[in-house]
């Protein structure tokens, strides 16, 4: 029996204001795969990342996740398809009147999980990322990688099936870029769907994974093993 797509984008176009954004996008991944999204500015990845969580919908087409057509999921059942992604975004999006902790913890109350698990499960988070020993530290008082991190731990707190990260690596040095990407690698092979939007072309080259190249709102290439021209 063939396997269901955990994300599978169904001939998906996407207009603004009479703008084509995407064009005709068909793509699956499966569970477990490490995907590269690539492509210079206005290509279309953020919108492929909106679409995923139904910031946006498709004005043509289907975005399903998991099985289920995320246009037609009910509004107050939502909150059950973004459980299953975690975005981690490049502008880093903390909460500086928050600590470390209360960053990660944040996504585990919107959930609906209990104090006690809150302190059981933030702990694991921050020392699977590296911060266990900063966990009541100001996310003013951390690195840019440290705070790429903590971003990745608060996206993984509710343990979801896909981590969506969106130019994880565009706002950090060279020595941070190499360890946010072993975390990535490392978060995939435990099981965890990995998409990564990136402009670096070394990174993508570097790890030879799975890629999707974007022009213009189109889908141009879909290749193993790094990006050629």
């Amino acid at each position: 029996m063939s396997q269901v797509p955990l994300i599978k984008f169904e001939n998906v176009f996407k207009n603004y204001r009479g703008d084509e954004v995407l064009d005709n996008i068909d793509f699956s991944i499966n569970r477990g795969e490490f995907v590269f999204l690539i492509g210079p500015s206005g290509a279309g990845k953020s919108t492929i990342i909106k679409l995923l969580n139904r910031q946006e919908t498709p004005t043509i087409g289907k975005v399903i996740i998991d099985g289920q057509d995320v246009s037609e999921v009910p509004n107050d059942q939502m909150h059950n398809i973004r459980k299953k992604i975690g975005i981690v975004f490049q502008d880093f999006k903390v909460i500086k009147s928050r600590n470390v902790f209360e960053n990660v913890s944040i996504s585990l109350e919107a959930a609906g999980a209990s104090e006690t698990e809150i302190h059981e499960v933030v702990p694991n988070m921050l020392n699977l990322v590296g911060l266990g020993h900063k966990i009541y530290r100001s996310p003013q008082e951390l690195s840019g990688g440290e705070t790429q991190r903590l971003i990745i731990a608060r996206a993984l707190a509710h343990e979801p099936d896909i981590i969506v990260a969106d130019e994880p690596t565009g706002m950090i040095d060279p020595k941070s870029t190499i360890e946010i990407m072993n975390l990535l690698i490392e978060i995939n092979k435990m099981g965890t769907t990995v998409l990564m939007a990136t402009h670096d072309y070394n990174i993508v080259n570097h790890y030879k994974k799975r890629v999707l190249k974007l022009e213009n709102g189109k889908l141009v290439s879909d290749k193993k093993g790094g990006y050629h021209d």
